[in-house]
């Protein structure tokens, strides 16, 4: 089933995120290449492709999980949950229609 995966990020924690980003996208890279990844990317905190010192305010993630709680225990341990980069994130299921 797919999961979405929800996060936001600590305030001021865009030096954290980017010390941790090649370890963050290395696991989305295993998902990908599992063809389990649909989309991820960074919620940037103003109005534009490339946010600059605004940086972001969360991340978005769908992939395929065998249950929820595989998805939360994969989202727990993202690097920027240890890094300190998110503070909260949420795991739901979700139905894909389009």
């Amino acid at each position: 089933m797919l999961y979405v995966i929800y996060a936001e990020d600590t305030p001021d924690s865009l030096e954290k995120r980017l010390s941790v980003r090649p370890a963050h996208l290395a696991r989305l890279q295993l998902l990908k290449d599992d063809g389990k990844l649909i989309i991820a990317g960074p919620l940037p905190a103003v109005d534009s492709n490339d946010p600059g010192p605004a940086g972001f305010t969360g991340s978005t993630i769908i992939a395929e999980f065998p249950s929820l709680e595989d998805a939360q225990s994969w989202a727990n341990d993202d690097p920027y949950v240890a890094a300190g980069v998110y503070q909260q994130v949420s795991v739901k299921p979700f139905k894909q229609v389009f």
